[in-house]
């Protein structure tokens, strides 16, 4: 959605430069920051908790039905929605080990536009036993046209289970997350956690209320929501919509309807907020490879300029580019110190993340096995699994945060090993990540919990009196009496409550005992699934700043090493040729700075963060 096109002459301009200065691994990294610059694409992640018109938004807002809404359908897979210039298309992308490596590999599988409902509904796709990672949707529409993404995440179990996590995950890799709830109640304490985590790993964060045409009190809904992100510390701006209206619009072409939808200034907050952000970020990361690269490529030529205006220097010169080119030399060894700290900061990293989270979850589940003691599951576990879906939750969300901001400290720590040599440079590792969300985790399973009725405490009651009665009644037969007598009809009575109160506090073990399974089993699933995910964005994090750095490192001893070059053929120029040599860097160096002008230029009228 962001007009790139200055950025883009640049970097041509600048590979212009790169290719004619015989610098081929500049214009490598120039080549690699024009394909990531020349994607248009701008992804919002739609997420919120269970059934809150998710999918329907998504409908109005592309204008087709392209996810599936239902009163008992629900989102199971992620459902990327994105442009394309000819037919409608749709692809199931799963996600599958390669022989041999063991990394993974994207399968994909085009399928008819009537089959989504197939692979992304619960309905269809139950526990999503196809196996899909997400179902990709191509759409010729005009509002995607200038690369909107619109992704729409599961629901099942909401941002209070550990359903979260998996959109926690896509976070960093989003250009913007919209948090939809429906008018019908205010904001729930998870909705409020996850818009505060959400802020730090998102660059943009709205708060879309929906089904307004349903709900006659939104407005007070909605001002009781601003309330709650004012005292959260939360700023982030409220959009009520009505998805309903927005389709009426659309098919009657009324643009009055369209407002009154909301969905002029949804868009409106797509187009100059996260657009134009993207552009913003597309600028700057131009600007900043342009400026390291004609630095680079300048140093040779002032070198030797330097040396051609002063040749009784240059030896000097020589030399203290002999100890640069040294130190740059030691940036690519394994024993680096930049290479220490990346191995040994990941390593420290990962431990301290994953005894994090057990941590975490190990007080969860103490608590809950505290709590379970103290009542009958039968009677609470609808509120006991939502607790239990909140607290997992919370804790996994809260690890993955911890994560990401260790990583990004991590690797400020990795770049100032560079920032002593002068070369400060660090990748924006807030967009790393799988472009999915993570992995799916099942809902706590409810386990089969025994209620005892009325005719099980009557069977059991008679069960135990009959034995006590005749034991009874042999043993006062002795005595001349009857078989049944009051004495054996008082035992038979005292041993069948004796057996009635036993089985009920059997059956009352067995249920805390099957409650207790089911929360270790659930948090088990939980801890193996986020800590899958953390591992997996810190391997990525990892690898990247490696080569990120890797490369600079070869950058540098190129150039040093060039610059070295030329100040000894300084030396040997003849005097005939200095004068006309010094006129040509002068030359080249004034076409360097025009670049290195235009390069500041790109970022001038940008506002300060």
């Amino acid at each position: 959605m962001a007009d790139t096109s200055k950025a883009l002459a640049l970097i041509d301009l600048a590979l212009q430069a790169t290719e004619a200065y015989g610098r081929p691994d500049l214009s490598g990294r120039l080549r690699a920051t024009r394909a990531r610059i020349a994607d248009p694409d701008v992804r919002v992640l739609v997420v919120g908790e269970f059934k809150q018109g998710k999918s329907a938004l998504v409908n109005a807002l592309v204008n087709a039905d392209v996810c599936p809404v239902d009163d008992d359908i629900s989102t199971a897979v992620t459902t990327v929605v994105k442009y394309t210039s000819g037919q409608p298309a749709v692809t199931v992308v799963r996600e599958t080990a390669a022989a041999g490596d063991g990394e993974s590999r994207e399968e994909r599988t085009d399928v008819p536009l009537e089959d989504v409902q197939r692979y992304v509904s619960e309905a269809g796709n139950p526990g999503n036993r196809e196996n899909v990672s997400y179902v990709e949707v191509r759409l010729p529409r005009r509002v995607l046209s200038t690369g909107l993404v619109v992704v729409d995440t599961p629901g099942v179990g909401g941002l209070g289970s550990a359903h979260g996590q998996m959109t926690m995950g896509a976070l960093p890799t989003a250009d913007a997350v919209l948090l939809v709830s429906d008018a019908a109640q205010e904001y729930t304490a998870p909705e409020l956690r996850f818009l505060t985590q959400a802020m730090s790993l998102c660059p943009n964060v709205a708060c879309v209320l929906t089904k307004t045409d349903l709900y006659p009190e939104w407005r007070r809904i909605a001002e009781l929501d601003r309330g709650h992100l004012t005292k959260a510390g939360v700023a982030a701006e409220l959009l009520p919509t009505s998805s309903v209206l927005r389709q009426v619009a659309a098919r009657t072409n009324d643009a009055a309807l369209n407002e009154e939808a909301g969905f002029k200034a949804l868009v409106g907050y797509l187009r100059d907020r996260v657009s134009r952000q993207a552009e913003v970020l597309d600028r700057r990361s131009a600007s900043q490879d342009v400026l390291s690269v004609v630095e680079q490529m300048a140093q040779k030529m002032r070198t030797e300029l330097e040396a051609q205006q002063d040749p009784g220097q240059a030896e000097a010169l020589i030399a203290r580019l002999k100890d640069a080119q040294e130190r740059a030399e030691s940036l690519k060894k394994r024993s680096a110190r930049w290479q220490l700290t990346l191995n040994d900061g990941f390593g420290d990293l990962q431990s301290d993340i994953e005894y994090d989270l057990r941590d975490r979850m190990r007080s969860i589940q103490k608590e809950a096995e505290e709590r379970v003691d103290e009542v009958d599951p039968l009677d609470v576990w609808d509120q006991f699994a939502d607790w239990v879906h909140s607290a997992v939750a919370g804790a996994a969300s809260t690890n993955f945060v911890w994560a990401s901001q260790r990583a990004r400290h991590l690797a400020g720590q990795v770049a100032d090993h560079f920032v002593a040599g002068g070369q400060q440079a660090l990748p924006a590792i807030e967009r790393l990540g799988p472009r999915g969300l993570g992995g799916q985790v099942n809902p706590m399973i409810r386990p089969d919990m025994e209620r005892y009725r009325l005719g099980q405490k009557l069977f059991t009651g008679i069960r135990g009196g009959y034995g006590g009665m005749l034991m009874a009644g042999m043993a006062t037969s002795l005595a001349g009496l009857a078989m049944i007598n009051p004495i054996s009809g008082g035992v038979a009575l005292l041993l069948g409550a004796k057996g009635v109160k036993e089985e009920k506090t059997r059956l009352l073990a067995k249920r805390r005992a099957d409650a207790k399974s089911s929360v270790r089993k659930h948090i088990d699933d939980v801890s193996f699934q986020v800590g899958k995910d953390s591992r997996d964005m810190l391997r990525m994090v990892q690898r990247t700043l490696r080569d990120h750095f890797q490369d600079l490192a070869q950058e540098l001893t190129t150039s040093m090493s060039e610059s070295v070059k030329s100040a000894q053929e300084a030396v040997r120029t003849v005097t005939t040729d200095r004068e006309k040599r010094v006129k040509d860097l002068q030359a080249e160096l004034e076409r360097l700075a025009a670049v290195e002008k235009q390069a500041h230029d790109l970022v001038a009228a940008d506002p300060k963060r």
